[in-house]
C-alpha cells in the first residue's frame, strides 16, 4: 500500500445547500444530475482553506493524484491549489447513488419515501436506496480503488478528493471495521465521529513517533481545516479486530432467536 494516503472531502456543494431548512430552490436543481453540482461560495473557500493547511503541514509531493468524476470534487481539488498536481479522475469514485432519492431534499425524502426509511432503520448498512447502492456495494467500489493502490503506488503518497460516503467506505475497507463498529459510528451525536465539508483523513505507513515504515497503513489522522474543533487532529492506531470462534459465537447470541 501507499507509504501515505490523503482523502479530501469536498467543499460544501448545492446539493448540500438544498438540504438546509429555507432555502429556495431552483427548478433546474431537479433536472440535473448530481454529478453536476457545483460548489457554492462557500464550499470555494472551504477547498481553500483545506489546501492551505495541506500546504501547510503535509509534503504536497504526490506520486499520484486521483478525484472523483463528479463537479464538486475536481472543483475542489483544483482549490486546493497543489503544486504541479496532474489530476486522474474516476468514477470509481463518485459519491453513493441514492438512486431515485438522489435530488429531493431531506424532507421530502421522510415525506415521500416513509416507507423506505423504515426499511433503513433495519440496518442501514445492507440498506440500499430504490434503485441506489447501500454500503456494501460502495464498499466494493472502494476495493477496486485500493486493488489500484496495492497494484501502482506501493510505497507511494496518494491524495484522493472525493464524496463523504465513500470516505466512511474507505474508512471500513481500510480499517476493518465491523457492520456494528460503522453503526455505533453512523448514529453517534459526536462531531469527531463525522466526515464534515473539506475533511482531511490522512492513512499512513510511518510510525509517528519512531518514524520507521511498517508494512500496513497503521495509523490515521482525522482534520477539518475549516473548524478545527469538529476533528481530534491526532494521530490514532488502527486496531483491527479479529474474532476468535468463541467471539463469534458471542457475537450471534446477542442476537435473539425467533425460530427453533
Amino acid at each position: 500500500m501507499p507509504i501515505d494516503l490523503v482523502l479530501v472531502r469536498h467543499g460544501k456543494s448545492e446539493g448540500n445547500t438544498a438540504q438546509e431548512d429555507n432555502v429556495k430552490i431552483p427548478a433546474a436543481y431537479y433536472v440535473r444530475h448530481s454529478t453536476d453540482w457545483r460548489l457554492t461560495e462557500l464550499g470555494v473557500q472551504e477547498a481553500e482553506m483545506a489546501g492551505k493547511w495541506l500546504r501547510k503541514y503535509l509534503d504536497t509531493k504526490y506520486f499520484r493524484y486521483y478525484t472523483s468524476s463528479y463537479t464538486r470534487a475536481k472543483e475542489t481539488a483544483a482549490h486546493l491549489g497543489l503544486p504541479n498536481a496532474r489530476w486522474f479522475p474516476t468514477p470509481y469514485l463518485a459519491e453513493r447513488n441514492w438512486g431515485i432519492l438522489d435530488q429531493f431534499t431531506a424532507e421530502e425524502r421522510a415525506r415521500k419515501f416513509k416507507a423506505d426509511f423504515k426499511s433503513k432503520k433495519i440496518n442501514p448498512f445492507y440498506w440500499a436506496p430504490p434503485r441506489g447502492e447501500s454500503m456494501v456495494q460502495l464498499c466494493m467500489r472502494v476495493d477496486r480503488i485500493l486493488d489500484t493502490l496495492h497494484r501502482e503506488c506501493d510505497g507511494k503518497r496518494v491524495i484522493i478528493v472525493c464524496h463523504g460516503e465513500i470516505m466512511w467506505a474507505f474508512r471500513i475497507r481500510i480499517e476493518r471495521m465491523t457492520v456494528e463498529q460503522f453503526l455505533e459510528l453512523d448514529e453517534s451525536a459526536n462531531p469527531y465521529d463525522r466526515i464534515h465539508n473539506c475533511q482531511i483523513i490522512n492513512y499512513t505507513r510511518i510510525d509517528p513517533q519512531t518514524k520507521k515504515i511498517t508494512p500496513h497503513m497503521n495509523w490515521m489522522k482525522s482534520v477539518c481545516p475549516t473548524d478545527l474543533n469538529l476533528s481530534s487532529n491526532k494521530w490514532v492506531k488502527i486496531e483491527r479486530h479479529a474474532f476468535t470462534n468463541k467471539e463469534l459465537r458471542e457475537e450471534a447470541e446477542k442476537i435473539i432467536r425467533l425460530i427453533n
